[in-house]
């Protein structure tokens, strides 16, 4: 058996589809975001990162910094194994009571990335309800997708933000049986919103449960951060929301929040969290600060929603295809893998820009695109030049979208 043939011919495959993924060697700048150096074997280069879910630039802000730092002297990095056996720090349960007040909820639990978090926990609480039908939105993420599969129960899939087909299916099942309706708030590829307010009337008339992915809108939308539900004044209605650390708080990490027992229910059967160690105390630190920052600001909420805001109306004014989105991304369809890999390349090596191509599986074969990220640091100038330069490519490899 020619086992690395295998893996050989596997990897050829995806770079014949134009679809194998490189990692940039990138080296943010402190300070000087969303600066950074891109290193190559023909030496440095400055480039603009347009990609970074760090959405605010919370992941070099001086309170998050001096956090860190303060919690290093204090208590050292890591946090020296899972949380039952001698992982479990103060900074822990300080992060969960911030994070649970941020959602009001009464209990939030902690785990080591959102991706972590929506698997141990859906597939946890599908394992606890006897007969449990999970209703999925098509295009829910993968880390969704796959507790959904790992709580082994019956599932139906409906229609992207189709509330009616949603409804169709939920009346053609036995009403007695469980049910969770999963969502995530904001679509991260294409930027759109769900019906919360009637995916929560749904569960109300049909006796569900809701789950809602916000890792795409902690931080960013509502009076405090909240979320879309915050936003929307819906949070009472959904029973279990699940955000991240990584994107707008700037650090990395999962969590959920929902009620005591249901944390408590998590917390003692998922064996994602069960046998992970833990958070560094160090990375929390810095996310307690960075909550507890945004609780209380709203200025870069607002300059981040108007910088998104400002970049869509040049793209459009240049006659670029900005794919349809209400929230803070930025879509740009190219709709072929190979072309989609030419143009980041080209914005990179050219023009100093970086973007990574989005390429199937990450959305529809068709729909490749360029997913840009624009945060409250992207200024006039360079949003500029990424318009003059996109518009330069376009023609460059006559690009007819």
């Amino acid at each position: 058996m020619d086992y690395d043939g295998i893996f050989s011919n596997a990897i050829a495959g995806i770079k014949d589809e134009g679809r194998y993924r490189v990692f940039m060697d990138i080296e943010r700048k402190n300070g000087d975001f969303p600066s950074a150096i891109w290193h190559t074997e023909a030496g440095e280069k400055e480039i603009v990162v347009w990609c970074s879910n760090d959405y605010l630039g919370m992941g070099q802000h001086p309170d998050v910094i001096k956090s860190m730092k303060d919690a290093i002297d204090k208590v050292g990095t890591g946090s020296g194994g899972t949380r039952n056996i001698s992982g479990t720090h103060h900074y822990h349960v300080m992060l969960e009571e911030e994070l649970a007040d941020l959602h009001d909820k009464e209990a939030a639990l902690l785990f080591t990335s959102g991706y972590n978090s929506n698997e141990a926990s859906i597939s946890t609480i599908a394992k606890l309800l006897p007969g449990c039908i999970i209703y999925s939105d098509k295009l829910n993420h993968a880390s969704m997708i796959n507790g959904v599969l790992g709580g082994k129960c019956e599932k139906r899939i409906f229609r992207h933000n189709d509330v009616e087909h949603l409804e169709q299916l939920l009346s053609n099942d036995d009403p007695k049986k469980p049910k969770i309706i999963l969502f995530e708030s904001v679509y991260s590829m294409d930027g759109d919103f769900a019906p919360i307010q009637e995916f929560c009337d749904l569960a109300d008339k049909y006796n569900c449960m809701t789950y809602m992915d916000e890792v795409h809108a902690v931080g960013m939308y509502g009076p405090r951060g909240g979320g879309v539900a915050e936003e929307l004044g819906l949070m009472d209605r959904v029973d279990i929301i699940e955000g991240t650390l990584g994107k707008a708080f700037g650090l990395m990490g999962g969590y959920i929040t929902a009620s005591k027992n249901i944390v408590d229910c998590v917390r003692s059967f998922a064996a994602g969290f069960i046998f992970t160690t833990s958070l560094s105390p160090t990375i929390t630190a810095g996310a307690l600060a960075s909550v507890r920052h945004l609780k209380n600001s709203t200025i870069e909420r607002e300059v981040h929603q108007e910088r998104a805001a400002t970049l869509k109306t040049k793209m459009r004014e240049a006659g670029l295809p900005v794919m349809p989105s209400n929230s803070h991304i930025v879509p740009l369809l190219v709709g072929d893998p190979i072309i989609c890999k030419q143009v980041s390349d080209m914005l990179l090596n050219e023009y100093g820009i970086y973007v990574q191509p989005i390429n199937y599986p990450t959305v529809p074969r068709g729909t490749e695109r360029l997913r840009f990220a624009p945060n409250p640091l992207h200024n006039d100038d360079m949003m500029e030049h990424l318009v003059t330069s996109l518009k330069a490519v376009w023609l460059k490899l006559k690009i007819d979208k």
